[in-house]
């Protein structure tokens, strides 16, 4: 008798044979994916029917930062902006039926004294009324933290008392400084670390290039505006409009 038949063999039906399509494991039981990862692929084959078990699974999941890569550098600064403005807003609507601290007292400007204000930038700064009156212009835009710390750094600068400096010098700090303030001013990283040196041993000077460059902001980003805004059209044309910020 056939060995072949007594142990039961049977030769392949290759005609009726089901071609396997699914991973060929490698020698150390995975793969080199595309994507760069290790894919591990145990295999199940065998019985009858000729079915297969296969389970791939990719240790490295694509970085999505690499598909903007040349522009996370925008889009961290566009977000932080529209945090900024945001903020600002937020603040604004939250104080819009309150009144202003640290208002200036003045009386009403005369139609002559509205009009000097147009000559400069400086002669505007210099009055009291004029100041309220661009303190009420920049609270429409957003922007009234840059003229409340303008006229905090002023205050400093009056103080002789060491001890009402350095108070004053840290809420300022945390008032107009500090990232989580609110009221932040925007401020060159080269202003702020001269003014995180200039806190370790504050004086009453300690925020005087701050205060350069918010004035010169103002000059040249509020100012013009400011004189073609309906606030000041309206007192040069003598209206009724009082000096008081509320």
């Amino acid at each position: 008798m056939c060995l072949r038949k007594r142990s039961g063999y049977r030769p392949p039906d290759l005609l009726n044979a089901k071609i396997y399509t699914g991973p060929v494991p490698g020698e150390g039981g995975g793969e080199l994916a595309m994507g760069g990862g290790l894919s591990e692929t145990p295999a199940l084959v065998g019985g009858r029917g000729g079915r297969s078990m296969a389970t791939t699974q990719n240790s490295q999941r694509p970085n999505a930062c690499c598909f903007c890569w040349c522009c996370c550098c925008s889009c961290s600064w566009n977000e932080e902006e529209r945090r900024r403005r945001s903020r600002r807003k937020r603040l604004s609507q939250d104080t819009k039926m309150e009144l202003i601290p640290n208002c200036e007292a003045c009386t009403k400007p005369s139609v002559e004294e509205v009009s000097v204000w147009s000559q400069s930038f400086d002669k505007l700064m210099r009055n009291p009324a004029g100041r309220n009156v661009f303190r009420e212009f920049l609270r429409t835009e957003y922007s009234e933290e840059n003229m409340l710390f303008w006229l905090a750094c002023e205050d400093l600068k009056r103080e002789v008392s060491k001890s009402i400096i350095e108070e004053k010098a840290r809420s300022i700090y945390e008032d107009y400084i500090s990232i989580l303030s609110p009221k932040e001013v925007s401020l060159d990283s080269r202003v702020r670390e001269m003014i995180n040196r200039r806190m370790e041993e504050p004086t009453s000077h300690a925020f005087e290039d701050a205060q350069l460059q918010i004035y010169t902001l103002m000059h040249r980003d509020s100012y013009p505006r400011f004189l073609s805004s309906s606030i000041y059209k309206s007192l040069t044309r003598g209206g009724s409009r009082t000096s008081s910020e509320s």
